[in-house]
């Protein structure tokens, strides 16, 4: 299944994406005020969807590695 991006429809925060799996989302990644200084990136599977999968969040360092290790995650189905 091919993941794709969304700008998320909460607020107005450039950086917040809904991630779509089939037109359905099953994420967000996001820039997170309260993450690691050099991780700002957090990425989470929504609930629902977390059979199968771990990790179901994480913070990454960029936009483009979140999304990775979103991917990585979300290939795990059982």
């Amino acid at each position: 299944m091919a993941l794709s991006l969304q700008h998320a429809p909460c607020g107005d925060n450039d950086n917040d994406y809904d991630v779509l799996s089939d037109g359905r989302v099953v994420g967000r990644i996001f820039v997170s005020q309260a993450a690691p200084q050099d991780r700002q990136w957090m990425w989470t599977i929504a609930y629902g969807h977390h059979e199968g999968r771990a990790p179901t969040r994480g913070y990454e360092h960029t936009h483009e590695a979140a999304m990775a290790a979103f991917a990585k995650s979300w290939r795990q189905e059982s």
